[in-house]
């Protein structure tokens, strides 16, 4: 297919233009014509690129591209050299943020819930653009069991802070650096919250307000909208599609 088709049609799959987000969702580099084999990862670093080229991609698509608010408007250093770098190989970057986030089929909220088993995933509406969810399990679960179910599916064990004693049969999660959204699990009852980053404040949140929290890695948590978004594309378009995975410990 042609880069502006497939541009076309993840704007459109994605519902880009519903949000307001702190960098461009879209084609952010631009490359060759034709799009035949494409690469995911979580992030648009150095090491994806290089593996991407590697493999032949004409395009790579990530969660986290390039061009964020408030960073240096230059391209230099680090920047300068990505870049270059996919010029050279000829390869388009497309970067989707929030609306990746947020689809209800293939994002990353939606796939976490279901890496997890959750029942009956639905988002949170009081919180805009459908980015906090919540849902309950099929059992419930010690702090131990989630934190080795989490280990499991994410091939990282999160912190845990909270309470051994109180089971967990409700979640409330957001993917990524959502842990100031932990006053929003507390206000829904639920008895845990998910998320990928911790702050010092976040240790006083949860145990003030009797919520186990469980940091499980921007990373790790975030890694499996940009696999499946992949897998949709490949399928619905007869692409060749590798995901790469550059591991991140944060």
């Amino acid at each position: 297919m042609t880069r502006q088709a497939l541009g076309s049609y993840l704007d459109s799959f994605l519902n880009v233009s519903a949000f307001k987000d702190y960098a461009p969702n879209g084609l952010q580099v631009e490359g060759k014509s034709d799009i035949r084999t494409i690469v995911t990862g979580v992030t648009a670093c150095q090491a994806l690129i290089e593996q991407a080229a590697a493999v032949n991609a004409d395009a790579i698509l990530v969660h986290h591209g390039f061009f964020w608010k408030n960073e240096p408007e230059i391209i230099t250093g680090m920047k300068y050299r990505r870049i270059k770098a996919l010029m050279d190989h000829d390869m388009s970057l497309f970067g989707y943020h929030l609306p990746l986030d947020a689809h209800h089929g293939i994002g990353n909220n939606a796939q976490l819930a279901y890496q997890l088993g959750v029942i009956s995933p639905r988002v949170y509406e009081p919180v805009a653009q459908d980015l906090l969810w919540h849902g309950h399990l099929e059992h419930p679960l010690s702090a131990s069991e989630l934190s080795q179910l989490l280990t499991k599916v994410l091939k990282r064990a999160p912190l845990h802070i909270g309470d051994n004693s109180k089971l967990i049969s409700t979640l409330a999660w957001c993917t990524g650096g959502a842990q100031d959204y932990i006053d929003y699990a507390a206000q829904m009852g639920v008895d845990a919250f998910i998320s990928g980053e911790v702050s010092e404040r976040t240790y006083h949140a949860a145990m003030e307000q009797g919520l186990h929290y469980f940091a499980a890695g921007h990373h790790a948590t975030e890694q499996f909208g940009i696999q499946a978004l992949g897998q949709h594309l490949a399928s619905k378009f007869d692409l060749t599609h590798h995901f790469i995975d550059i591991v991140n410990p944060v």
